[in-house]
Order: structure tokens, then sequence, then C-alpha cells
């Protein structure tokens, strides 16, 4: 085994975290501990419920139990281990685990935009074009969205991990975040890491701005259609389908252009960092539509014996 490649499979990284304000330890633990139970409870209800509610197999509910599903990925990949890490003082990680832990956050952080983007989509044909809506959205169509965004995600973080893998490390190896990030095994790395970064800005750039530019523009057709209607309460209740897409299409790209904008200070890392936790997890919390799927249940006697 050459040199590089022991650097790389013995290299030991510390996730500094929240280390340098032990007096927030505990109470970030009990904060950040309920907001991802209730965060599971609130994904994994999504799910259950949609699957048995033979009402709520339609795309744009086919859709959310995939977006639920992500998210409960998303969150679980990131917080058990954060958690732990408040508690002890060992906050070590191995180069494997921080490479797989990169690896699934990165899939899904990627199937989350192209969902996010395919919804927004789902919104444009059932409002702009709602007579053909049954036709347009076929289910074979809504799989093939949903699949291609998950090989898309997988596709994207593969070419990120194996470009990682090649990377060489030694000394101390500290990030100083929740979690691994590319971005901080690119700035601990001693190789050249060039390709690396221009992989990164080039498939991030793709990413945000293609979803961005099919959201944009399928909300502006909205838009436009609502408007066109004369009656208000017709407007209201059109709108209101889209309103808790367009929340999370806010928190997700907003807390993005957060972490990339707050400049660097110590309470600013520190922000980010709580930000970068409580951005899968306030997303995933849907409570209106838990609520609302729950109503349809009852109305449908799910439940009734």
């Amino acid at each position: 085994m050459s040199l590089s490649e022991r650097n790389k499979s013995g290299a030991m990284f510390t996730l500094l975290g929240f280390s340098g304000c032990p007096e927030l330890q505990v109470p970030l633990f009990l904060v950040f501990l309920a907001i991802y139970s209730v965060s599971v409870v609130g994904n994994v209800g999504m799910i259950v419920i949609i699957k048995i509610n033979p009402r709520l197999h339609t795309p744009m509910y086919f859709f959310l139990s995939h977006l639920s599903f992500v998210d409960f990925c998303y969150s679980s990949v990131i917080v058990p281990k954060m958690l732990v890490n408040l508690v002890v003082e060992d906050r070590t990680i191995s180069f494997l685990e921080c490479v797989v832990q990169y690896f699934l956050f990165c899939t899904f952080v990627v199937t989350e935009s192209l969902l996010l983007a395919v919804m927004a989509y789902d919104r444009f044909v059932a409002i702009c074009n709602p007579l053909l809506y049954t036709v347009a959205m076929s289910q074979r169509l809504c799989a093939m969205l949903v699949g291609g965004s998950y090989v898309w995600g997988v596709g994207c973080s593969l070419i990120f991990t194996c470009s990682a893998l090649k990377l060489s490390f030694h000394g101390s190896n500290i990030i100083n975040h929740l979690f691994c990030k590319f971005s901080s095994l690119l700035s601990l790395s001693c190789s050249n890491t060039y390709l690396n970064e221009l992989l990164l800005f080039i498939f991030a750039t793709f990413n945000v701005v293609s979803t961005l530019l099919i959201i944009l523009t399928s909300y502006v057709s909205i838009l436009v259609t609502i408007l066109k209607m004369s009656s208000a309460s017709g407007r209201h209740k059109t709108f209101s389908t889209c309103a808790s897409h367009l929340t999370a299409i806010t928190i997700f790209h907003g807390t993005i252009l957060f972490l990339y904008c707050v400049p660097d200070s110590k309470n600013s890392r520190h922000t980010i960092k709580i930000a970068s936790v409580l951005n899968p997890l306030i997303y995933s919390l849907r409570n209106k539509d838990v609520k609302n799927t729950v109503s349809k249940i009852m109305d449908a006697k799910v439940f009734s014996h």
C-alpha cells in the first residue's frame, strides 16, 4: 500500500460542531432531538397515510411521499451523528465514514432539489392544463420523473465521492462543521483539488440554475393563469394548493443562499451550523399537509369499522 493510500484509508477527521460552546451542547441536544423526532414521525406518517388512502393516490401526493422519504433520509444522515457528538468528547470520524456520509447527504440534497422542480411542473400542469392533467401526468411519467431524480442524485454523488477518494490527507484534520462537507474535505486535502473544485462548481451551478428555472417558469405560468380567473375565491383556492410547495422551495433555496452569503465570523459560523441542520428538519415539518391528509382520510372513513 502506497503512502497516499495509507493517508486516505487511515485518515481521521474531527467534527468540531459546537465544541467551542460547551454551555450550549445540552440545550442544543434536546432541541435537535425534539425537532428530529417530530420530523421522523411527520415524514413517516405522511408516507403511511398516503399509502393507505386510495384517495391520495394522485401525482401530487405520489411526489409528496417521495419528498417525505428524501427528507427523512436527508435528516437521518446528519442528525444522529451530530447528536452523539454533542454529548461525547471523542468527535472523530474516519475517512470512509466521512465519504459515506457525504455521498448520502449529496444524493438526497440533489434528489430533493429535483423533486421540488418536478412538483412545480406538476402544479403547472394541474392549474394551467387541468383537462389534460390526468393524461399528461400518467403513472408512467410520474415514475420516470421520480426515478430520474434519484438516478441523477446518485450520479452526482458518485462523481463527487469518486473524486474525493483520490484526495490525500495528513496531520490534523479538523472540520469546523457538524458533518462532512465536500468543501471541507477539499480545504483539508494536501492534493491538487482544482479538478474537484471545478466539478463541484459545474454540477452545483447546473443543478441550482436548472431546477430554479423550471420552478420559476412553472410559477410564472401559474400566476398568469390565476390572475385571469374571474372569481376571487377560485383564485384563493387555486393558489392555496401551491402554498406548501412554495414554502418548501423558499426554505430549501433560501437556506442555501443564506449558507453561502453570510459573512464569515465566529457567530455566523455557529448560525450556519444551526441553519444547515434545521433546513432539512424544519422543511420536513409540513403540518398543513399532514392535517389536510388526515382530514381526507377521516372523510373517507379509512379508519372506520
